[in-house]
């Protein structure tokens, strides 16, 4: 279903714009400059603000501009960053920045048709209190509708723009490093590579890197055509350019060696018309740093499809229940766990998601792995069946899993549905890395399949917005410090301001995790946006609420109603009407008579104009209901 909501995605948005020169490279004029600019000096500094000094010398008189260009992330910022004009003086003050935050500056002068730069310093703000901090906070300022931004020449603006199927890990340089699916609004990232790389130290400004991949591997075709000769058939000759890559995965092994699982979508059919599509394949990458975007080294093929029905793939293409693939060769997820064993998880549709031991040394299939075709008995190397949605049936929604440890339990994450607009997320849990896998109603899908709840997240919209849709295909990562994020695409719905390709803009949203009394991950309803944690008080929570009952239905975007606190401590106004609410500021929970329990939050309100902070929640009630909400300005 993927590969065939991809190809739709391309063909709405190519029209609009194609690959330009590369602005960013060309952006450095630096050399044989007539002017010389010298590093820049804080003269001031305060919690949110920074006040800086430079100078210019040489060829003056060419001088038109001068100014400072800041990031929190690049460490040789440019104009395509932030930047803020200086006066004659060569002095300016950045303003709205964060409490305690090292920044990267340089001074830049514009003249002769060029810029040039000083070299970079370093600058750090003032520590805050959480109450100061909240009382300046800044929201993050990037446009959600980056249509005008889109286009490859301004990358160094995309920010979480472009993002699809999402990966993150913390490195060891403090930074996290977001990995993606090759897809983009107008195709634009062709024009780098592939498995296309961001960096962040907050997780709300990224630096693009591109991509980590910039041509098929050399294993790939050999390996096909290798698999096709022993299946009896001709060898294929595909076009390098069908080639899908897909849904990578990213995880720190140890301390300097990083391990990225790719998935490689091949083009075609097994053997002309009436036949199964053509498989795929996931590989391997390694680096030592991943600071170093083009150090990422090939280590070839892991493991491909493997079908269940010999040579029989004779099999018609639109008998989607009876599909020849028992396993689908994409989405990889990885995991070491508790004991130090390593684990790919893996699959899409066809029978569900597979779960395969890895060699620990070497990060391939542990097992020899025979052909990919034979009896079920034949292919068990290929893994064993953790989820699924229906026993028997290889057309059933659900992929993109994502296995993560806490807390004595291993969850699945499992994105369900169509991937345009009623994308959905799910998750089970486990004591045994193989299962069974349980949801919190009791579903077992590893032994029994089933349509699990609770929804994890889900289409919706807040007032004063189109909202989100096509929000799934998850990774969750924490930051070592017991604070736990869920990453993901987030779509517009079709139309938006007259757009009819709108749907193929691709959000990458960073959302925040708070963990149940009884361990099931709840998701924060607005995005991450590095709001300061002060303690909620009582008084805070009277008043009008935005309230989304996320219970699941396909396609549709769930929006809110309001929904009243009173200071008498009853609800007067909502679904919950006539209801009483207590607030436990120890564990920073609303609590409801009618047994429901939300978990509070402060967030950035990101419909709000201009954007600002606001409290949220996210609880789960009875039927194993999900709800969201915000509190109304």
């Amino acid at each position: 279903m993927k590969k065939i909501s991809f190809f739709f995605i391309f063909l709405w948005a190519v029209f609009a714009f194609t690959a330009c020169t590369d602005g960013l490279d060309n952006i450095e004029y630096n050399r044989n400059s007539d002017v010389t600019v010298a590093t820049p000096e804080v003269t001031a500094s305060t919690g949110t603000s920074l006040t800086l000094v430079s100078s210019v010398t040489g060829n003056v008189n060419s001088v038109v501009k001068r100014g400072f260009c800041y990031s929190a992330n690049a460490q040789n910022p440019t104009i395509k960053d932030n930047v803020v004009e200086a006066d004659e003086n060569f002095s300016a003050t950045i303003s709205g920045l964060m409490g305690n935050t090292a920044y990267y500056v340089r001074a830049y002068v514009y003249g002769n048709s060029r810029y040039t730069y000083s070299d970079p310093f370093t600058a750090t703000t003032e520590s805050q209190s959480l109450e100061e901090q909240l009382a300046n906070y800044v929201a993050p300022a990037y446009v959600d509708n980056y249509v005008d931004i889109s286009d490859w020449s301004n990358r160094g603006q995309w920010n979480l723009s472009n993002v699809h199927d999402p990966t993150v890990v913390l490195a060891e340089d403090g930074y996290y490093y977001m990995y993606q699916t090759d897809a983009s609004y107008g195709n634009a990232h062709t024009a780098g590579g592939h498995f296309h790389g961001r960096r962040s130290k907050n997780l709300v400004d990224w630096e693009y890197l591109g991509g980590t991949m910039q041509n098929l591997p050399e294993w790939v075709i050999p390996k096909l055509n290798e698999i096709r000769q022993e299946m009896g058939l001709e060898a294929a000759n595909p076009n390098v350019d069908d080639f899908g890559y897909w849904a990578p995965c990213v995880r720190k092994v140890r301390n300097g060696l990083y391990r990225m699982y790719y998935s490689i979508v091949c083009p075609g059919t097994l053997a002309g018309d009436g036949t199964w599509s053509e498989r795929a394949f996931i590989g391997m990458m390694e680096n030592d740093n991943p600071a170093n975007n083009d150090g990422w080294v090939d280590k070839g093929y892991v493991i491909t499809n493997a079908s269940d029905k010999g040579l029989n793939f004779y099999v018609p293409a639109d008998n989607w229940g009876n599909c020849y693939y028992k396993w689908n060769a994409i989405d990889p997820s990885y995991i070491i766990t508790e004991e130090g064993r390593h684990y790919l998880v893996y699959g899409s549709w066809h029978s569900g998601i597979a779960l395969v031991e890895l060699d620990g040394e070497t990060g391939k299939v542990k097992a020899e792995l025979p052909n990919p075709w034979g009896t079920d008995a034949d292919i068990t190397a290929y893994g064993q069946l953790i989820a699924t949605r229906e026993m028997g049936n290889r057309w059933q929604a659900s992929e993109g899993p994502e296995v993560i440890y806490h807390d004595g339990y291993y969850y699945l994450f499992l994105a369900y549905d169509a991937l345009d607009v009623p994308y959905n997320t799910r998750v089970a849990r486990a004591t045994n890395i193989a299962g069974p896998y349980l949801g919190m109603d009791g579903t077992d899908v590893t032994t029994a399949g089933g349509d699990l709840l609770p929804v994890v997240t889900h289409p919706y919209k807040f007032n004063g917005s189109d909202g989100w849709v096509g929000i799934s295909h998850c990774c969750v990562f924490d930051d070592g410090n017991g604070n736990w994020f869920f990453a993901s695409q987030g779509r517009f719905p079709a139309n938006v301001g007259g757009n009819a390709y709108s749907n193929a803009l691709m959000m990458g949203h960073v959302r925040s995790i708070r963990w149940t009394e009884d361990g099931w991950p709840l998701v924060m309803p607005e995005r991450y946006g590095a709001v300061p944690q002060v303690a909620i008080t009582e008084d805070e929570l009277i008043g009008n609420w935005e309230h989304i009952d996320l219970s699941y239905s396909y396609g549709n975007q769930k929006t809110s109603t309001q929904m009243t606190l009173a200071a008498d401590h009853t609800v007067t106004e909502g679904p919950w009407k006539g209801v009483t609410w207590s607030y436990d500021a120890a564990k920073c929970t609303l609590m409801f008579s009618n047994g429901i329990e939300l978990y509070l939050q402060r967030e950035t309100d990101w419909e709000a104009s201009p954007r600002t902070h606001t409290i949220v929640y996210a609880g789960y009630g009875d039927n194993y209901k999900t709800y969201w909400g915000k509190k109304s300005k």
